[in-house]
């Protein structure tokens, strides 16, 4: 199978066999593409996540549009992308035909119900995950502890955090390469 087939099956699968949106998607996204395919390493995958964030758009989009780029250049990127977007779009395009007429039938109602218990969980996990990769000195705690209390207590956009996060990083590096002589490392 070629490798932009190969794209393809594997998004294909991320789209339609998670529910809940981008960050549900997180673990499927890192089992597939870290664990069984090896196309990312498991040390690289949070910043894939991190990027996809930084950008406008669904984060398994551009995630699946990175990873894509990675493994098969731009038409790996093309591929990966309609493999994720494919699912979604058939999905809601045969709920909108019958959403009216089965909305408030019972079954329908606890079936959503139990997807989104499913869906908080999933949320859940890979919040953790993103933690212990994310946390790695005493400046990512501060960041992580000083983002949650501006997220909570002000109405300052979350753009405005990822641009800050962004250049508090820059400046990071900045520091290290120039002032002390360190290499490309953030850390």
């Amino acid at each position: 199978m070629s490798i932009y087939l190969e794209l393809f099956k594997v998004f294909f699968k991320i789209g339609a066999f998670t529910f809940g949106g981008g960050y549900a998607m997180i673990p499927l996204i890192e089992e597939e593409i870290v664990t069984n395919k090896g196309w990312v390493k498991k040390e690289d995958i949070f910043d894939y996540f991190a990027v996809s964030q930084s950008f406008p758009g669904a984060i398994a989009i551009n995630t699946s549009t990175l990873v894509g780029y990675k493994v098969a250049g731009k038409l790996g990127a093309i591929f990966a992308t309609i493999g994720v977007i494919l699912p979604s779009f058939f999905i809601i395009t045969i709920i909108a035909t019958f959403f009216s007429r089965i909305s408030d039938n019972n079954t329908i109602k606890a079936i959503f119900t139990g997807i989104n218990g499913a869906v908080i969980v999933l949320i859940i996990l890979a919040a953790r995950k993103m933690l212990k990769v994310a946390i790695h000195d005493g400046l990512s705690v501060v960041l992580v502890i000083v983002t949650v209390v501006v997220i909570l207590f002000t109405d300052i956009s979350p753009i405005f955090l990822i641009i800050g996060g962004g250049l508090v990083g820059f400046l990071l590096y900045l520091y290290n390469h120039h002032y002390k002589g360190g290499d490309d490392d953030l850390s």
